[in-house]
């Protein structure tokens, strides 16, 4: 498991902006910060990814360069993951992309995850990347995976979360049978009553994108 926040960078003020009270009121402010991270959890998931030899010519001279040997499947879960998802997508940009739709119904005494809209490309053989920027239990991105298995069974799962709680990184290790990695922005102390990320951010897609009613 990566968690870009073990180690010191710039990261850590775009993680630190997301968080803070104040500048989550500037709502191109806080997608600009997801996107960010998007990028840089790109940068070193690229570098787990197979490479291959290839020719270019500049004005002076030929010479061999090692670029990614194909480029993955970005999965954005939608709505919160957008900015997140674009981060990815500016890096793999010629990568196929999926979508779902997946939202969390509070009852009192139980949370269940419902699905709607999903569209994905044929996923047999390709490396994917899940990305969502709050894993919270991870139960919505174990759904996405059971549902995005319709689609094919990539070679491996890159899970990518800007915030994620104990509680569902453990959920994911004992929910997964498929090779996967996870990648973090940073991972919190735990989830409280309400399964909300804590101290996380609040809802990522409310911030990024207004209330919903």
């Amino acid at each position: 498991m990566f968690i870009l926040s073990n180690q010191n960078s710039i990261a850590n003020q775009f993680l630190a902006e997301l968080r803070n009270l104040n500048t989550q009121k500037d709502r191109m402010r806080f997608r600009k910060n997801l996107e960010r991270l998007g990028e840089i959890l790109a940068y070193e998931i690229s570098k787990s990814m197979e490479y291959k030899s290839h020719e270019v010519e500049t004005p002076l001279a030929k010479m061999t360069v090692e670029i990614p040997k194909r480029q993955p499947v970005i999965v954005a879960v939608l709505r919160a993951s957008l900015p997140f998802y674009q981060g990815f997508l500016n890096f793999f940009d010629q990568a196929e992309s999926g979508f779902i739709g997946a939202f969390r119904e509070e009852k009192s005494d139980s949370i269940t995850i419902n699905l709607g809209y999903h569209a994905s490309p044929d996923l047999t053989g390709k490396e994917l990347i899940l990305a969502d920027p709050m894993l919270a239990t991870g139960k919505s991105f174990i759904k996405s995976i059971e549902t995005l298995l319709t689609h094919g069974k990539p070679s491996i799962i890159h899970v990518a979360a800007a915030f994620a709680a104990p509680e569902g990184v453990e959920y994911l290790k004992s929910q997964l049978n498929i090779p996967y990695k996870i990648w973090l922005g940073a991972l919190d102390q735990k989830l409280n009553q309400h399964s909300y990320i804590v101290p996380g951010l609040g809802d990522a897609g409310d911030l990024a994108f207004g209330e919903k009613i």
